[in-house]
């Protein structure tokens, strides 16, 4: 069993809002990064969200934009942004007796795959696994990449053939373990019937296998 609490993260001027859950004898916590437009409501990441609760994968999805914020595109695409509020929202969790002691990963979709990437350059070995739904991982940046120590799972839809491409070329500069994983039927979004479920049970078999001590 896992208890959502709803909790409030400082993040320089302003505050972050989350739903935390940890299932009993988790293995891990996941740090949610949300896409452009996408907010910690998001049906798709919730869904990829219980999978891996049950798991035993504990989950923190949030809200890395103000709602005045998310309404300005500019926002959306500022990495730079993106990328603080998640080592904001790490340090908030690394100073949780709860869950301190929990290896931390990052699932991020969009926009939010690029700062889930940077934010596990800078963070090290603090940081234990990846994975990217859909994501922009090519917006992180060279020397990102190349830093990214943390075992890294691409997912991308078959149909999604630009995003394939930015994926690509994205995989090509990390230097860490790394997969890309093209789902057959897939479009941007994995609405299509199966690919969401295809989506969620690849990323919780990348995160059980990675987020444990070794």
């Amino acid at each position: 069993m896992s208890t959502s609490t709803l909790i409030q993260i400082p993040a320089g001027t302003v505050t972050i809002e989350g739903m935390l859950d940890i299932p009993d004898q988790a293995v891990g916590l996941v740090l949610f990064a949300h896409g452009s437009g996408s907010s910690r409501h998001s049906p798709r990441n919730n869904y990829v969200a219980d999978v891996l609760r049950q798991s035993g994968v504990g989950t923190l999805l949030m809200d890395l934009l103000t709602p005045g914020e998310d309404r300005d595109t500019v926002f959306r695409f500022d990495i730079a942004l993106l990328t603080q509020r998640l080592l904001d929202a790490a340090r908030w969790v690394f100073s949780q007796a709860e869950a301190s002691d929990l290896p931390l990963g990052f699932f991020g979709a969009s926009t939010g795959a690029a700062a889930a990437l940077e934010a596990a350059a800078m963070l090290g070995e603090d940081a234990r696994a990846v994975v990217s739904r859909g994501g922009r991982p090519d917006l992180a940046s060279h020397q990102a990449l190349a830093n990214v120590s943390a075992p890294t799972l691409l997912l991308v839809g078959g149909l999604d053939e630009v995003v394939i491409e930015l994926n690509q070329l994205a995989h090509d500069q990390l230097q860490c373990e790394k997969k890309m994983v093209i789902v057959p039927g897939a479009t941007h979004l994995f609405e299509e019937p199966g690919t969401l479920e295809d989506v969620a049970h690849q990323a919780a078999d990348w995160f059980a296998r990675h987020l444990p001590a070794k």
